[in-house]
């Protein structure tokens, strides 16, 4: 499904801080809210979640989420083409085409992180249900994945070469996640998490 929006100024300045957009999200996100969540009871009509199966249920949340999107863009003036998936056990929502998405980005992904996680209230709200809801905008998060794939395998190489561990900077649970999958496709070596949250990281070494 792909829903297209269209603006004409920008709400957002130029030089807009991070935490400026992250606040105005947030603003946006408590406005659309209750609309969000009187469209899905129109369009599910009491549809009992436990007679969905898995996909169904997956793409009832993307369809949810698209919607709730929708509306935040219309709101904050963003134009931008809105495309649904499920992938394994999660819906997936991404936002391109349009100008200057790189502003609902923001530093190392925090414009975006903050922007999933109302998202994801978004749909629990209407389902009654948590979701692991994953937005991307701008395929910063399937950049970022790639990135992260490519880095784990150059390091599993490395470390199967030298014999000697390495440990990566401090990730999210997410992208340690792509890291260790990484690893694992390298034989002869092996990978760990090490550390405490925020501060955890991917740890490389020689299988035994």
């Amino acid at each position: 499904m792909t829903t297209e929006t269209t603006a004409q100024d920008k709400l957002v300045d130029e030089e807009v801080v991070d935490e400026q957009a992250a606040q105005e999200l947030s603003d946006a996100g408590e406005a659309t809210d209750d609309e969000a969540t009187g469209q899905v009871d129109d369009v599910e009509g009491g549809t009992d979640d436990d007679e969905l199966d898995d996909d169904e249920r997956l793409i009832e949340e993307g369809e949810i989420a698209g919607d709730y999107l929708e509306q935040l863009l219309d709101v904050l003036d963003f134009d931008g083409d809105i495309d649904l998936d499920v992938d394994g056990d999660r819906a997936v929502v991404s936002i391109d085409g349009g100008d200057d998405l790189s502003k609902l980005v923001g530093r190392k992904g925090e414009v975006l992180d903050a922007l999933q996680e109302l998202t994801r209230l978004a749909v629990q709200q209407a389902t009654g249900d948590r979701s692991r809801l994953m937005l991307d905008i701008a395929r910063w998060r399937a950049d970022r994945r790639d990135r992260l794939a490519r880095l784990g395998r150059e390091v599993a190489e490395r470390v199967l070469a030298s014999g000697e561990k390495e440990s990566l900077d401090p990730m999210t649970p997410f992208e340690r996640k792509i890291v260790h999958d990484a690893v694992a496709g390298v034989d002869g070596v092996v990978s760990e998490s090490e550390g405490a949250e925020p501060k955890r990281r991917v740890v490389v070494l020689r299988s035994s």
